[in-house]
């Protein structure tokens, strides 16, 4: 799935690349830990950019957490994208993330600006 998202971007003339966000939380120590969570592509074309997930499942809270998590801790204000499998609509979650199927992705050039 995340071939497909790739490739996409690439025919719609984006630059792609992987991100990494640097997280500092504490242990149950009182230290300081840091860990790095991948964004699946930053795509970049001209001043847009977008920060995109690509997920196979996001029916549990579990893996929603984990699909989120990066994106919650992005530091701008650029477009976070989360393209699941099937073909549902895009539309916002509470934190102002777009969900949207990877049909409607594929089939929509527009898609990103929803």
């Amino acid at each position: 799935m995340e071939n497909i998202v790739y490739q996409e971007l690439l025919v719609r003339g984006y630059s792609v690349d992987v991100g990494m966000v640097d997280v500092y939380a504490r242990d149950k120590e009182g230290r300081t830990v840091h860990k790095q969570l991948v964004v699946d592509f930053v795509a970049n074309q001209g001043s847009q950019r977008y920060y995109i997930q690509a997920a196979y499942d996001m029916a549990s809270e579990e893996k929603q957490r984990q699909g989120f998590s990066s994106l919650r801790n992005i530091p701008d204000s650029f477009k976070k994208i989360v393209v699941i499998n099937g073909s549902k609509k895009p539309w916002r979650n509470d934190e102002g993330f777009v969900i949207m199927g990877m049909k409607y992705f594929l089939l929509h050039d527009d898609s990103l600006d929803f």
